[in-house]
Parts: structure tokens; sequence; C-alpha cells
């Protein structure tokens, strides 16, 4: 019963998104602390590939005839983790006299605007969490 509540609900497309920008953040991290260290090149996780999965997940389980449960299947869910743990060269980088690409402002900027996609997945994922409290008391009364 709760496993049908929390699939019917935004929560496991939230938590995708959660664990994608923890990953992307410690790749930027890594990036800024790399920054000194000659011929190193910036890792980045690609958002539009993060978000097309995503939604060809939420897709197929609104598609009729679909497993209610596709986005939170283990299989689903560990092919979309490992898909997202792929790393891609950000290639749009000026090279610098040391052969390194780090442009301390463009990840610092890239680190505040996943936080925000962190920070706006986490305030969707509470209020979910608040809904199904409220819904929750309200059926124990009756």
């Amino acid at each position: 019963m709760w496993n049908t509540w929390l699939s019917n609900s935004t929560i496991p497309a939230l938590e995708q998104a959660i664990n994608f920008s923890q990953n992307r953040h410690l790749l930027l991290a890594g990036n800024i602390a790399n920054l000194d260290t000659p011929d190193y090149k910036t890792r980045d996780l690609s958002i539009e590939d993060f978000h097309q999965q995503l939604r060809e997940a939420i897709e197929s389980e609104n598609s009729p005839g679909a497993n209610s449960s596709s986005i939170q299947s283990p299989g689903t869910s560990e092919r979309i983790h490992t898909e997202m743990q792929e790393v891609r060269d950000v290639s749009k980088q000026i090279l610098y006299h040391d052969g390194s690409d780090v442009s301390l402002e463009h990840q610092v900027t890239e680190i505040a605007k996943n936080q925000g996609m962190h920070n706006t997945a986490i305030a969707l994922m509470r209020s979910q969490f608040q809904t199904l409290q409220v819904a929750i008391r309200e059926s124990a009364a009756v």
C-alpha cells in the first residue's frame, strides 16, 4: 500500500534529481580542487542527458499498461544511476598555459546552479511528504 502511494507521487523522480545533483556536485568540487593541476580537464555530468532519461522514465511510467513502479524498479533505477555516473568531458573551456581548462568562475557558477536544482528537489520532496503526512493523519482520524 505504501509503495503504491510513493510510486504514484513525484518522489521517485525527485529522488533521482537529488542523486544526480549530489554526484554532479562532487565532480564540480573536484574540478575546483584541481584548479592548479597541470593538464587537468574539467569533468561534468550532462544535465540534458539526465533530463531526457528522467523524462523517458516518467513517460514510460505513465504509458498505458506500464508497471506502476518502473521508475523505482531495481533494474531501471540501477540503469539510470549507472548512466548518470558516466562523466562527460566539457570541451568548451579555454585551455590555459599549463594545459588545464578549469575556470574558477565557471565552476562556481555551475555549483550555484546545481545547488539551486538540489534545493528545489528537496523542497518539493518535503512538500510531498507533508502532504502524505496530512493524508495519513486524516485517514487515522476517521
